[in-house]
């Protein structure tokens, strides 16, 4: 009798640490929405975040297929969350925080994600007839904007000699546009280009 209640309670007390054990699966795709496509080659990390710190553990990182499908399984631990960080040289970088909160050991965590390809907007202005008193004014009309590296939405203003480029990012396969100015003339009007992927193409305004 004392063997049958000793195999009793070893099984149970091994059904007890299975019970308190468990894993979460993140699951999903990452998909290049320039070409309706999976985000190929692109590399995909999982980071650990432990409560009450800033503290980024990386856990894997894996390169995707071309279907941009991935899946990471994890030990369960008390985590305050966890961060998918996704990059593709040419386009934009992703990251996606995912709080302990939202997660599941029934069934898999389904995190899709989404990027676009980059390409620029070079803007060349230029006065061939500086004057102190000129001035020259524009404000973006269509392209990416609010992102760490776009160009400002706001109106630009510059006075006198003017010679000056740079480069705008935005969204490719798209437009980029300007609106122009210069004050106290009649000298107006829109300048676009189509932003191919991974290009640069030119705006540009000579007055």
């Amino acid at each position: 009798m004392e063997r049958y209640l000793l195999i009793i309670c070893l099984a149970l007390g091994l059904y007890g640490c299975k019970k308190g054990t468990g894993k979460f699966v993140f699951t999903g795709t990452v998909m290049d929405l320039t070409y309706n496509q999976g985000l190929e080659g692109a590399s995909l990390s999982l980071y650990k975040v432990p409560i009450g710190t800033s503290d980024e553990i990386l856990v894997q990182t894996i390169s995707l297929p071309s279907t941009g499908a991935y899946k990471f399984e994890v030990p369960r631990e008390r985590m305050e969350r966890y961060i998918l960080r996704s990059n593709k040289d040419l386009y934009f970088p992703i990251e996606k925080d995912v709080y302990y909160s939202e997660l599941s050991i029934q069934k898999d965590n389904i995190v899709d994600l989404q990027t676009k390809a980059m390409a620029w907007a070079k803007i060349h202005f230029k006065n061939l007839n500086p004057n102190a008193i000129d001035h020259f004014r524009y404000i973006k009309q269509e392209g990416l904007a609010e992102c760490l590296s776009c160009c400002p939405i706001t109106a630009q203003d510059f006075y006198g000699a003017l010679d000056t480029t740079f480069y705008c990012v935005n969204n490719a396969n798209t437009n980029y546009s300007i609106f122009y100015w210069e004050l106290n003339t009649p000298n107006n009007g829109l300048k676009t280009t189509y932003t191919t992927a991974f290009d640069t193409t030119l705006i540009e305004v000579i007055y």
